[in-house]
């Protein structure tokens, strides 16, 4: 009648969970958004509500899933940002994680 149940979640499969960017680290609201194609890096760390006042942005960084490998890739925010230098801002892929550092004091 009263039955106890465990679940247990070994891997996740969904799409929708897969297939989602994740901003973290010194943005204003960090987020997980749906993935866009065309998206970049600078349309993620906007649609966080962009860097805070402690935020070190170019020191920023992209982590992807390639092959099972994480590689990791440098964005420099702060060049994008102010300076229009745009050789940084990565398209995105699903399942992308953005990464902006809080600058050391």
């Amino acid at each position: 009648r009263d039955p106890s149940v465990a679940v247990i979640i070994t891997e996740l499969r969904s799409h929708e969970f897969l297939s989602r960017v994740r901003v973290t680290g010194a943005v204003r609201s960090p987020r997980s958004m749906p993935f866009r194609q065309g998206m970049t890096t600078l349309d993620a760390v906007l649609e966080a509500g962009g860097v805070n006042e402690f935020a070190a942005p170019n020191r920023a960084k992209l982590y992807r899933k390639v092959d099972g490998q994480t590689r990791v890739y440098d964005v420099n925010l702060g060049d994008i940002l102010n300076k229009g230098r745009l050789e940084t801002n990565y398209l995105l892929a699903p399942g992308d994680v953005i990464t902006v550092p809080e600058r050391l004091f």
